[in-house]
């Protein structure tokens, strides 16, 4: 997968990022895997400095770990440390969701609306991992967004980003397509009300769900000590 980016674009290094994100998420580049800058410069055609660069930030953004003498790898967690990430981030969505119910604009409100009117038609046609994964990132990422707080913002980035890591391969089976987008408009009528308590308590009530979902789709793997 090469880019078609050139010389020095000051931009490149977030071109090469997004990218390399891109193969992380669809497991192009798997947990675990040594993220190598010579190896992936060779094979996305560029310098080493912006892929060097986009390292960084998958490490700034906690997809990647940087490991003594070994260099950076993907993030690999075990499954109760997946179970952490869930159980911190049902909270912060709870309360994304309450900062938001009282000042989300009718613009946010009508992305939000598409986002979830796509996923409702998309359930007649097979499921795409991939792409109905990057829906349900959009859906958060709005909500995050809304919230106008950027600690917060920041926080559930990671966290996302961390979640959807473990959590996209659930979008493959109708039965959780079909329960998530249930979940989503519920959280969305919620924020439409202007009601705090009822869109915070659907956020929890539907990260909590996502994570028995997992569970029980990867259960052998959720019940290892070590994935």
């Amino acid at each position: 997968m090469a880019i078609k980016l050139t010389g020095e674009d000051p931009l490149l290094g977030d071109h090469i990022y997004q990218q390399l994100r891109e193969m992380i998420f669809t497991r192009e580049i798997h947990p675990g895997q040594a993220l190598s800058v010579p190896k992936l410069a060779g094979q996305l055609n560029v310098s080493r400095s912006p892929v060097r660069e986009a390292v960084q930030q998958l490490i700034n953004e906690g997809l990647a770990v940087h490991v003594p003498y070994a260099g950076a790898r993907v993030q690999k967690l075990d499954a109760e440390a997946v179970r952490q990430v869930f159980s911190v981030r049902e909270v912060l969505d709870g309360l994304a969701a309450r900062h938001a119910a009282l000042i989300i604009t009718r613009e946010r409100l009508g992305e939000l609306d598409v986002v979830v009117s796509e996923q409702r038609e998309l359930l007649v046609m097979p499921p795409e991992g991939h792409r109905d994964s990057q829906l349900d990132l959009r859906f958060h990422s709005l909500i995050r967004d809304s919230a106008n707080n950027e600690p917060l913002r920041a926080s559930l980035a990671r966290l996302e980003a961390l979640a959807h890591l473990y959590s996209s391969d659930m979008w493959n089976l109708d039965d959780n397509r079909r329960v998530a987008v249930e979940e989503h408009e519920r959280i969305l009528a919620a924020l439409r009300a202007g009601d705090q308590t009822a869109a915070g308590d659907a956020a929890e009530a539907h990260v909590r769900a996502v994570l028995v979902r997992m569970s029980r789709d990867t259960l052998e793997w959720m019940h290892s000590p070590r994935n």
